[in-house]
């Protein structure tokens, strides 16, 4: 089909970044005494944002939190997180080839629950930038996703109506958001789908590979 412009969640969808948050979190538990967890369940936890992966890991531990706990070790592991965004996170096979054939064809957008300055730092070194007219990133709405709203800003700046675009993410969260602002949607196989089918989601079509697009 056709698009006027495609919108694309970040995580665990154009890159693989469980490898560096999985590190910033083990960083985070050493400093607190904890033992480090596998990367394995932080890809499990991933995509929820670094409070909820926090929650996660110290319940793993059996551990209690507090607010005022997850506040301190949220600011650490996003420290640690924003030095190292690259170290080891790499974008899925196709990734670069798919959008440097679509951005010459239309507008593209990434609409993600990632914090806007991480995920344009995290484009930025990758050098993946360079394909996107407008990054859509926790704070740059009020809601975020799975509400419309990131993703009606996103199309409000690309100039396009949402019903001529297509989302193009991994998790019910994506499908949610692309539903309500009336976007087909599509989402990835091998992103992070907190363990769930992707094809029992509700997505129009779900792909192997972003290449699928092209």
């Amino acid at each position: 089909m056709n698009y006027d412009a495609y919108l694309f969640d970040l995580d665990g969808t154009l890159v693989d970044t469980a490898p560096d948050l999985s590190r910033a979190l083990n960083h985070t538990l050493a400093i607190v005494g904890m033992d480090p967890v596998g990367e394995g369940l932080t890809r499990h936890w991933v995509g929820h944002g670094v409070r909820t992966l926090l929650e996660a890991a110290f319940r793993h531990h059996d551990q209690r939190v507090t607010e005022a706990d997850l506040d301190a070790n949220q600011a650490v592991l996003v420290d640690h997180y924003r030095e190292h965004i690259a170290d080891h996170s790499l974008p899925y096979d196709g990734v670069v080839e798919t959008l440097d054939v679509l951005a010459r064809r239309v507008p593209l957008g990434v609409v993600t629950n990632k914090p806007t300055d991480l995920s344009n730092r995290l484009l930025d070194a990758l050098d993946l930038a360079r394909f996107f007219g407008v990054v859509v990133g926790r704070g740059t709405t009020v809601r975020f996703k799975p509400a419309p709203d990131p993703a009606y800003h996103a199309c409000e700046q690309l100039g396009v109506r949402p019903a001529g675009a297509l989302f193009v993410g991994d998790s019910e969260t994506d499908v949610l958001c692309a539903r309500a602002v009336g976007c087909d949607v599509v989402l990835y196989r091998h992103g992070y789908n907190h363990g769930r089918d992707p094809e029992g989601l509700g997505a129009d079509r779900v792909i192997d590979s972003l290449s699928a697009l092209v």
